[in-house]
């Protein structure tokens, strides 16, 4: 059992799958889109950090575990970037759902209205810190302390870094949506939010 133990601890990160269908996602999201994102980006840094990782003190680390090594030092950038970029997309795919929106469970939208009021205003919220971040980079929703709030991080920057915890993410980053939207990112991010968005996931996350 230990020798097993070993060889799984010191195994290659590998690509975590997807929870659903690759067109299950659809027409919010197109099967296009996902195997470009899912098949080819996410894919991407997994198979970098594998390189990078190998050899190093890293290689029997866990992904969470390399990326509070990382965060922060200059001269682990890369490493950082692909293990929280591969971090952060199984997150995100775990963040959406076919037939998702709706109303959140019950524990959930009363921590919600606690933090925002209502529903709709967190929604708001979530919207426009996605069109507020420059560039590439995530939206998150986030348990700071007791209190929800919104988050937004550039590149692969995320929550847990910075001691916040993360309970569902948008990826804003131009592949997540441009073969979709084009430069329409909103119509994608309110895309998501109304019908895609997974508050069970979310609930399950408070803990």
């Amino acid at each position: 059992m230990m020798k097993d133990d070993k060889i799984e601890s010191a195994s290659p990160h590998v690509l975590a799958p997807l929870p659903y269908a690759d067109d299950a996602l659809a027409p919010v999201i197109s099967a296009n889109t996902i195997n470009f994102h899912y098949g080819k980006h996410h894919k991407g840094y997994v198979d970098n950090l594998n390189k990078l990782v190998a050899g190093t003190k890293f290689a029997d680390m866990s992904l969470e575990k390399i990326i509070s090594e990382t965060a922060g030092k200059a001269d682990k950038t890369a490493i950082f970037n692909n293990a929280a970029q591969s971090w952060n997309h199984t997150f995100y795919w775990r963040s959406l759902t076919p037939k998702g929106g709706g109303e959140p469970p019950a524990v959930l939208e009363k921590k919600i209205k606690a933090s925002f009021g209502t529903l709709d205003a967190c929604k708001k919220e979530l919207a426009a810190a996605a069109m507020a971040q420059f560039g590439s980079g995530w939206v998150w929703l986030v348990l700071d302390g007791d209190k929800l709030k919104v988050a937004k991080t550039g590149n692969a920057d995320m929550p847990m870094t910075t001691g916040m915890k993360p309970l569902l993410t948008i990826d804003v980053w131009e592949h997540a949506y441009y073969l979709d939207y084009q430069n329409r990112r909103a119509d994608y991010v309110n895309a998501v939010l109304d019908k895609l968005i997974n508050w069970d996931f979310a609930t399950e996350n408070i803990g």
